[in-house]
């Protein structure tokens, strides 16, 4: 058999293909494996995908997916590796590498599943709170317990949860990126859904920003004329404060100077949001 070149010792050497089904990593008809149902991730980026595939047609699969054993023999679930599966059936691979749990049940192939997206490429807001709901409702776990497996504060995973309770137009918005997560925090501050609504479409005509939301929400005036801070303001700088308030799972504000210093506030609003940033942050 001809050795395996361009990789150092080659892929055999990363992802071993002699191991024994739950002892390692074993190779895979993709035709046995079927999606997972509980999957967290409702959408793939095409593009992203087609990258991948690309990829995987030069250098191959080198972290392996991850599956379970149904109880049709010879057939197999998938609890991680979605897109690895669908990029590896469009470049017409036969088999796929996996590491092989022999029992898993329907709540650990979803907390395993919403584990690996997050942890390698981030679900959308709705898809993380869907995800979170369906392990407090179908099989009643806590947020204290979700936010110990996932690795988030509670308060992270109940703000995330309080997502749901926004009126379906404003989470069309959401996911289509048209208003951000900023925007939909602040919008749950209106119990009414035709308030909410009102909302939404005065954010999307007069394109306001998130402070200037919480100024309508708080019943206090705001300006329509953005601050030259907003304004000059970089994309890479308004991702990264969106991204600290996703981990952190509060209201976050980063202001920056010309001279490149600056200040990065974290809100929070009772006690126990305190205690829980303070040790988030610590344990950090």
């Amino acid at each position: 058999m001809a050795i395996k070149r361009g990789l150092g010792r080659g892929l055999d050497a990363l992802i071993p293909t002699n191991t024994h089904v739950g002892q390692g990593v074993s190779q895979i008809a993709i035709t046995s494996i079927q999606l997972n149902p509980r999957q967290p991730r409702t959408t793939v980026d095409t593009e992203e995908l087609a990258e991948l595939a690309e990829s995987i047609r030069k250098h191959g699969i080198l972290q392996p997916i991850v599956i379970a054993r149904t109880e049709n023999t010879g057939e197999y679930r998938l609890i991680a590796g979605q897109r690895r599966l669908q990029a590896a059936a469009i470049v017409e691979m036969h088999t796929i590498p996996a590491i092989i749990r022999d029992t898993t049940t329907e709540s650990e192939m979803l907390e395993l599943a919403l584990i690996e997206n997050i942890q390698r490429s981030n679900l959308n807001p709705l898809e993380t709170a869907r995800a979170y709901s369906s392990l407090v409702e179908d099989f009643g776990m806590s947020h204290e317990e979700i936010s110990k497996q996932v690795g988030k504060s509670r308060t992270t995973i109940s703000n995330s949860i309080r997502l749901l309770r926004l009126t379906e137009s404003v989470q069309i918005a959401l996911s289509n990126k048209q208003i951000s997560e900023g925007h939909a925090r602040a919008i749950l501050g209106i119990s009414n859904p035709e308030d909410q609504e009102h909302l939404l479409g005065k954010i999307l005509s007069e394109n306001l920003n998130v402070r200037q939301t919480e100024a309508i929400v708080q019943g206090t005036s705001y300006s329509t004329e953005t601050p030259n801070l907003v304004s000059e303001r970089s994309i890479e700088e308004i991702d990264l404060e969106n991204r600290l308030r996703n981990s952190v799972g509060t209201k976050i504000k980063l202001h920056r100077n010309r001279n490149g210093s600056g200040r990065l506030v974290i809100y929070f609003y009772s006690d126990e949001e305190l205690e829980n940033l303070t040790n988030q942050l610590i344990d950090t």
